[in-house]
């Protein structure tokens, strides 16, 4: 199909946007990922906060996690981003108390609009309530939240809505189960 009117892709963001991009870019490279997972766990919250994320003190991402825009996340008490994690986050990424997302999983909160002759960007953002699970490599889109106690199977594609305490996976993902947590 021909477009009519092409039109050149515009970047969403400013120069000053990007330079506060370089500069977080820069400080992560050199200040964070450094040191090992388990060193200067202060000093890493302190860079993060910096950059304007809010951070629980008892929050955790790991050095090797990718953080787009660090002034757009938010973890709460006990939250974890593990090994690997890319957190591209052009909109707000929310993480509430004891969620982990898994080794390798993407949260991603924009897209392209496909209808328009500029490609534009859309961004929308990602909740993840409390005691939620985002397993190994699971992939989450833009605007979705996914309920308190949900759990994203590994590898799973999520592009709508989790509701609380159920258990989906696959591509696209599916409810699989309603998830129970047994007195030990």
């Amino acid at each position: 199909m021909k477009v009519e009117n092409e039109a050149k892709f515009e970047t969403p963001y400013t120069r000053p946007e990007k330079l506060k991009r370089l500069g977080w870019e820069i400080t992560w490279n050199l200040l964070y990922r450094p040191f090992p997972k388990w060193m200067l766990n202060g000093w890493k919250h302190f860079l993060l906060r910096r950059f304007g994320c809010k951070i629980a003190d008892n929050a955790y991402v790991h050095p090797s996690a990718r953080i787009f825009m660090p002034w757009n996340l938010e973890l709460k008490a006990h939250a974890c981003i593990a090994g690997g994690v890319d957190c591209y986050n052009p909109a707000r990424i929310t993480l509430g108390a004891n969620v982990t997302v898994s080794k390798r999983a993407f949260l991603c909160t924009a897209s392209h609009n496909i209808s328009s002759p500029r490609h534009e960007q859309i961004e929308k953002p990602i909740v993840i309530g409390d005691r939620a699970w985002v397993a190994a490599e699971a992939c989450v889109g833009p605007g979705v939240t996914i309920g308190e106690g949900a759990v994203v199977g590994a590898r799973a594609a999520v592009f709508k809505d989790v509701e609380p305490w159920t258990v989906v996976g696959g591509n696209p993902a599916k409810f699989l189960k309603k998830r129970v947590i047994k007195e030990g």
